[in-house]
């Protein structure tokens, strides 16, 4: 993980669809949907898109409960 606070909102712009989007999450969100494209081969920008096609409220919350689904199905090993 980074040597950042873990808890620590950053902010990032995303392309999602062919448009951008800026997002915050805490850091070790950040970190754990980078681990999770990367296992995927995915970049962040597909991964975001992939995450935002299926989602039902805001996107902020679909990232952060679609990491905690891939942590409880044992894919993603926290630090």
């Amino acid at each position: 993980m980074s040597e950042t606070d873990p808890s620590r909102l950053r902010k990032r712009t995303v392309t999602v669809s062919g448009h951008q989007t800026s997002i915050s999450l805490e850091e070790a969100f950040w970190e754990a949907l980078k681990a999770i494209a990367q296992r995927r081969a995915l970049s962040i920008n597909t991964l975001v898109s992939e995450v935002d096609a299926k989602r039902s409220g805001n996107l902020s919350s679909a990232l952060r409960v679609y990491v905690l689904a891939d942590l409880q199905a044992g894919r993603s090993v926290p630090e």
